[in-house]
């Protein structure tokens, strides 16, 4: 892994993964988990291709993308909850994380638009 967020984001898309299964197997509403699947492993393979870019310009885009996913993953996450799809303890440690992630994007796409306009 190159990064911290790179790293956060795919122990984050595992998780993911992981409660997407354990909620099948549960034949919980297949249509907001695979929502939640999409929205929460696109997360990490947004920020991979951010650090790949070719210009700070192609990292701010593919970041804000991330942090766009990272926003709707909290929306399912959320929507999961208060339909009693997920527990409180499953909620709440989920959700942490990805406030967490969200948090860190919003910094890295703050400071880059920060860079590029001042470069510019």
């Amino acid at each position: 892994m190159n990064s911290i967020i790179e790293e956060k984001s795919f122990k984050f898309a595992t998780r993911i993964v992981k409660l997407y299964d354990h909620l099948k197997e549960k034949k919980s509403n297949l249509i907001l988990l695979n929502q939640l699947l999409k929205a929460g492993t696109s997360i990490g393979a947004n920020v991979v291709e951010a650090e790949k870019g070719q210009s700070k310009p192609d990292f701010y885009a593919k970041m804000s993308i991330a942090l766009k996913e990272a926003n709707e993953t909290i929306y399912w996450i959320n929507l999961l909850h208060e339909t009693d799809y997920l527990s409180d303890s499953e909620f709440e440690s989920i959700e942490k994380d990805a406030r967490e992630i969200c948090g860190m994007l919003v910094a890295i796409t703050k400071t880059t638009k920060e860079n590029i306009s001042k470069n510019n």
